[in-house]
């Protein structure tokens, strides 16, 4: 995991994490010598004699979830991430309505990974190809204990929130703007929709569900590794591709050829399925809706990270969908 070395400087919450460090004390039989914020609920914890990542959940039973998938991805092979770990404590780390598992710190590489360059782009998906070829190996094992994902349901339920929001979106965005994306979206459901069949026949397996360029982490030795297991689901690989598609596509200036380039999605762009979903425009209906709920649009930094998503590279992808339509037609 990353370290940070910042601390937000909100006296909330920095009064918080001086109570939990506070309390980690009374609770760790080792000696703490440093604490560190990496993010909301996820902390450095370096003792006398261990470095932990330190990470919080709402309930007890998520956390034995992803304690018992991380153990279940090692034994079956997959040991490309990390392992829940049983520190010296007095009893289970509880605070404040929170419970904190202690995952092992993977030291990272001073090259920090990202989606920049093709041969980090195919060393992503190479990754994700064995994580999914893991899972599928135990995917029965989850059924019951993991959601099922609903890709055109999530992504209709975006789409309405994104509606509802117009009134106040209107201050932000052009109009034409607006305009085009809620064509492309409802372009992308109808015809996710009519050919649901793909979806319903491709095998399932475990879902990573958040394919980000910061989920995949790079060790001191220079191995690759896939962290963050909060929104596993159980699905098909095509959803965790299309979101992989969604996340590299700037990237690569929206280029149809040179998605193509990789293997692991080359095969799904003969799907009909597959091309109207990449037209969907996820990544922009996401950020706005958080933007606008978190009430965020006054910090100008993520004000303007959210407005790149609309300029930066609007016509690009309008280009990239014209693509899908003309190929769909």
């Amino acid at each position: 995991m990353r370290v940070y070395n910042t601390r937000n400087q909100q006296n909330g919450d920095d009064d918080y994490f001086d109570r939990l460090l506070s309390y980690f004390q009374t609770q760790f039989y080792e000696r703490i010598i440093k604490m560190v914020p990496i993010r909301k609920s996820v902390i450095y914890l370096r003792t006398e004699k261990n470095t932990y990542v330190i990470k919080g959940y709402h309930t007890n039973s998520r956390l034995r979830l992803q304690e018992a998938f991380t153990t279940t991805l090692k034994k079956e092979g997959f040991t490309k991430t990390y392992l829940f770990l049983t520190p010296s404590v007095r009893e289970q780390l509880f605070f404040e309505g929170t419970y904190f598992g202690s995952m092992e710190y993977i030291p990272p590489n001073k090259s920090v990974f990202s989606f920049h360059s093709h041969k980090s782009r195919q060393e992503g998906i190479e990754l994700l190809e064995q994580f999914h070829q893991t899972t599928a190996s135990f995917e029965a094992r989850y059924r019951t204990l993991l959601p099922k994902g609903h890709l055109i349901e999530k992504w209709t339920e975006r789409l309405n929130v994104f509606s509802n929001n117009l009134p106040q979106l209107g201050y932000f965005i052009n109009e034409p703007y607006i305009a085009d994306m809620l064509s492309w979206a409802n372009w992308s459901l109808e015809g996710m929709e009519t050919n649901r069949s793909f979806f319903q026949k491709e095998p399932t397996l475990i879902l990573h569900g958040d394919v980000a360029h910061h989920n995949f982490l790079r060790d001191r030795e220079g191995q690759l590794n896939l962290i963050d297991f909060d929104l596993i689901s159980i699905g098909p690989a095509s959803f965790d591709y299309l979101q992989y598609s969604n996340r590299i596509l700037p990237y690569i200036d929206w280029s149809f050829e040179r998605l193509s380039s990789l293997k692991q999605i080359n095969k799904y762009l003969q799907e009909a399925a597959f091309l109207y979903a990449l037209a969907y425009p996820a990544d922009i209906f996401r950020e706005w809706n958080r933007m606008i709920r978190e009430k965020s649009y006054t910090d100008h930094i993520k004000y303007k990270q959210v407005m790149d998503l609309n300029t930066s590279q609007f016509y690009a992808r309008k280009k990239f969908i014209k693509h899908l339509q003309k190929l769909l037609d």
